[in-house]
């Protein structure tokens, strides 16, 4: 019998017909899934998902519209693409992935190098503070007290800190301007 007459018995349920019909077709389809898989274990998986499918979908072959072997062929070639970009989309995944999780070594002594550096650069730039300035700047900044807790601590208006603190911290930040 030809394929086109055991797939329309197939698609009545017709076990012997199938027999027939994936003794017939295997071949063709596992040499179509090879040369577009390359990879003969993936090869072979696809290959019998194709032909698990020609069992179900049998009865959606319309013999008007072609050939049984085309139908066949253009299932197993739509199934051998489908497993390539599945492949291919799993490993761009991967890379993603990799690339998100990739963190450079840590380097501890550049790191601390570099802080102590960045220390002895605002310590000089406090150093051109005025001595008021250094002090108010150092409570709020260092010591963590509010302004208000640096006016009274220092015995002096809650404005005249503020403009202190306003005038250091412009000084500071023009003097560490050529750090960053």
């Amino acid at each position: 019998m030809e394929a086109d007459e055991l797939l329309v018995l197939v698609a009545g349920g017709d076990q012997k017909a199938f027999e027939e019909l994936y003794g017939l077709v295997s071949g063709p389809v596992f040499g179509l899934v090879r040369r577009v898989l390359r990879d003969p274990a993936q090869s072979e998986e696809v290959a019998q998902e194709v032909l698990l499918e020609l069992w179900r979908s049998a009865p959606k072959f319309d013999p008007r519209r072609g050939s049984a072997l085309s139908w066949i062929l253009t299932l197993t070639h739509r199934r051998a693409v489908d497993r390539v970009r599945s492949a291919r989309a799993a490993g761009e995944r991967e890379q993603r992935e990799a690339r998100r999780a990739h963190h450079p070594p840590f380097d501890q002594v550049a790191e601390e190098v570099e802080a102590g550096l960045e220390r002895e650069w605002v310590r000089r730039c406090l150093d051109r503070l005025t001595a008021l300035q250094r002090q108010s700047v150092t409570l709020a900044y260092y010591d963590g007290y509010t302004y208000r807790e640096v006016a009274e601590r220092l015995s002096l208006p809650l404005g005249t800190v503020k403009t202190r603190m306003r005038d250091g911290l412009t000084r500071l930040r023009q003097c560490l301007g050529g750090v960053a």
